[in-house]
């Protein structure tokens, strides 16, 4: 495998010179944060199971504009784009695919019952954005259904300034569009306007994002308008209402998309709103509850020839409405969370037809660190699904103290995948459901070892998944269209390890984030068919991001190196700069700087070596 090469050598050693001699370390304050991908209040430093948190404070620093490009920088997880500036991608944990990977918002779910392709329209801003963590391997106890290999959950901020805030920002390759577009420079742009509102008792947080481009090549251009809002309210020391309300817009050209080489004129318009109420009451000193409505309605337009809408189209409509209640009850000698969810489905489709189901759940939990140098978490999820029946996914995490820093953690549990509407009912020419596949059922077992202490935290673990049922697209030939069905078993054995150093020296603030993750899967099915999906899961995946920062400078550098099971491999290096001035700053990206040529999912190349420059204005009391 080839991993660097001497300008990648020559870059890394560029950096180098800011280091300087650490005379001061800097506790990281991610040692102590409250995890939310636990029901119960468990802190990053005490948790059993393999979390990464990337905070809002590293976000800002990396060489990103949007959700999509932070996703592609964490720790195992595979973000497949089909177009660059978040025209339409796919995300996955550990080598599963992306219907097995579950997206939340502040703990609520935001998947779409049509298909996991929509699992990451979210309009929101990355300056909304307090943390983002991913919880790898079976989070069915936890968050039930669809959270098969994982979950991602994004994590909003509270206001704590009254604000206004204006970002414009572009960026082009200086390169000609290919021969067949021949409409010039490849280029995008964009622009955000943000206001926040901040009361003792009330905060309020508004921003409108609008993007466009003109695409990578023919037919791929983009563009979409995001709105986002969310309000809070402190009625007492006691008790706290929240809602969020948000809307995108998002239109681009879909050639190569999912029915290569015949959908060279599609398109697709995507429509999403969603809206969540929450509050939160400490009605004692041990007793937490805290109840939630969300609803998520989905409007997705395909064109398959853009010029003829009646050859082709497919219009879906969709609807999830959710309702919950977690509650958290503490004792001398542990704590237990328990809770109740219920989500309706709805679609009405052109090619799908009209289908509903209703999935009702409870939890139960219970963690305790009263025995002599151990905590546990134990806990099962059980799940009603009007389609599918009863199920139960139990599991149990165990964490051992060697010392104050070294800790030996062992987490094992169940997990499932109902299919979507579209592996059931989708009627196109290239592909067809099948309304006779069973749910994937999965058992997944992880022992690994962690290192916290002032500045660094290091996680090594081993991994070993085991999917029954597994629902892949296949076909046997060219010329039949893509059908999925129940292949057999999936097994994947997993390495991973996360390294994260931080230090100061002088005002300088450094920041080294090292991650590694091997992936052997192997999959007993039929021979003789073509996959659409698995044969291009990740191998090897390795990361080095290095960022350094005081109060009017900031520099990133991000790497990443890719190897699919197929031995398609390619790495890639994105440069940030940035400058602070007291109410402005000015950024600067390059992005693959090395100009390598790469495909992340389907037939569709990704843009080469990308300029950037960007500029933010903000006005705070």
């Amino acid at each position: 495998m080839k991993f660097i090469n001497n300008h990648q050598i020559l870059l890394a050693a560029a950096f180098l010179p800011l280091w300087g001699h650490a005379q001061e370390t800097k506790q990281e304050n991610i040692q102590e944060v409250i995890v939310h991908a636990n029901r119960l209040q468990i802190p990053f430093s005490k948790d059993n199971r393999n979390v990464e948190i990337l905070s809002s404070e590293q976000i800002k620093q990396l060489p990103v504009k949007n959700l999509n490009e932070v996703l592609g920088l964490l720790n195992g997880v595979d973000l497949r784009q089909r177009g660059p500036f978040g025209a339409q991608a796919d995300v996955s944990i550990d080598g599963g695919s992306f219907e097995q990977t579950l997206v939340l918002v502040n703990g609520a779910k935001v998947s779409d019952p049509q298909t996991a392709h929509h699992s990451l329209n979210l309009p929101i801003p990355l300056d909304a954005i307090e943390r983002i963590e991913v919880l790898r391997g079976a989070a069915a106890r936890i968050y039930g259904v669809n959270a098969l290999t994982g979950a991602i959950n994004i994590i909003t901020k509270t206001v704590d300034k009254t604000s206004i805030q204006a970002n414009v920002y572009t960026g082009s390759s200086f390169k000609n569009r290919d021969e067949e577009a021949k409409d010039g420079i490849y280029y995008h742009a964009g622009t955000q306007i943000g206001a926040s509102w901040f009361n003792d008792k009330h905060q309020h947080q508004v921003y409108y994002n609008k993007e466009k481009s003109n695409g990578q090549r023919y037919n791929t251009a983009s563009q979409n308008d995001k709105i986002f809002y969310q309000g809070n309210l402190a009625i007492n020391n006691d008790n706290e209402l929240e809602w969020l309300g948000s809307y995108m817009y998002n239109r681009f050209g879909a050639n190569g998309f999912y029915a290569a080489p015949d959908d060279k004129e599609s398109e697709e318009i995507v429509e999403t709103m969603f809206a969540s109420l929450s509050s939160k009451h400490q009605l004692s000193e041990q007793f937490y509850v805290s109840p939630r409505i969300t609803n998520r309605y989905n409007e997705d337009d395909y064109r398959f020839i853009r010029q003829d809408l009646a050859i082709g189209r497919s219009q879906h409509y969709t609807n999830a409405f959710s309702a919950e209640l977690n509650s958290r009850y503490q004792t001398t000698f542990g704590d237990f969370g328990l809770g109740l969810e219920s989500r309706f489905d709805r679609i009405s489709s052109s090619n799908i037809g009209s289908h509903n189901r209703n999935n009702h759940g409870a939890y139960a939990e219970f963690r305790t660190e009263q025995l002599k140098n151990m905590t546990v978490n134990v806990g099962a999820y059980v799940n009603y699904n009007t389609q599918y029946g009863w199920q139960v996914y139990p599991g149990i995490d165990l964490g051992y103290n060697i010392n104050p820093q070294w800790k030996i953690v062992f987490n094992t549990g169940s997990s499932q995948r109902i299919p979507s509407y579209t592996d059931l009912y989708l009627n196109q020419s290239k592909n067809i459901g099948n309304p006779n596949l069973r749910s994937e059922n999965a058992w997944q077992t992880e022992g690994a070892i962690k290192f916290q202490s002032s500045g660094f935290i290091a996680h090594a673990g081993y991994f070993f998944r085991e999917i029954n049922e597994f629902i892949d697209w296949v076909r046997p030939d060219a010329q039949t269209p893509y059908q999925p069905f129940n292949m057999g078993n999936n097994k994947v054995h997993g390495i991973n390890t996360n390294f994260l150093y931080t230090f100061q020296a002088n005002d300088i603030r450094y920041r080294v984030n090292l991650g590694y993750n091997y992936l052997d899967a192997s999959l007993k099915q039929t021979s003789g068919f073509i996959s659409k999906y698995h044969l291009e899961n990740l191998k090897h995946q390795a990361k080095l991001l290095f960022m350094a920062n005081n109060a009017i400078w900031n520099a990133s550098i991000a790497n990443r190196f890719h190897q699919r099971i197929s031995d398609k491999s390619y790495f890639l290096t994105d440069l940030r700069l940035g400058y602070r001035f007291p109410s402005l700053s000015v950024y600067a990206d390059a992005q693959n700087i090395f100009d390598v040529t790469y495909i992340e999912t389907s037939a569709i190349p990704m843009p080469g070596r990308w300029y950037s420059l960007g500029i933010k204005y903000e006005w705070g009391s």
